[in-house]
């Protein structure tokens, strides 16, 4: 298993708001946006990423950070195997991934992926 990406999430009421606040202070361009979330990068680092969501639209609660792995299926086993809560379980996603989330023992709730 390994890590492809490790990106932190934060939830905004106004996601237009948000991206032109980012996008105009810190440099940084939308890679992705599905209208609920988006994703900016920096230009000059484009593994260097930042997500705004307003609110999942398929999850129970938004992420605070999202992980993208190579084997998503594995980790997801072995997050049970370690007794983490499992709050959406690992499915397929219509925008091109499959993903799960679990919380860790302090309530962080990680969005897990590969791309498909």
């Amino acid at each position: 298993m390994a890590v492809r990406r490790v990106m932190s999430v934060l939830s905004v009421t106004d996601l237009g708001a948000a991206v032109d606040v980012y996008t105009r202070t810190m440099g940084m361009e939308v890679v992705m946006d599905h209208g609920w979330i988006a994703i900016l990068a920096s230009p000059e680092h484009p593994n260097a990423q930042l997500g705004l969501i307003t609110k999942d639209r398929t999850g129970p609660v938004n992420m605070d950070a999202s992980i993208e792995v190579d084997d998503v299926d594995a980790v997801c086993e072995t997050v049970r195997e370690a007794g983490m809560e499992i709050i959406h379980e690992l499915h397929d996603e219509d925008w091109g991934v499959r993903r799960f989330f679990c919380r860790d023992r302090d309530g962080n709730v990680i969005n897990v992926l590969a791309h498909l």
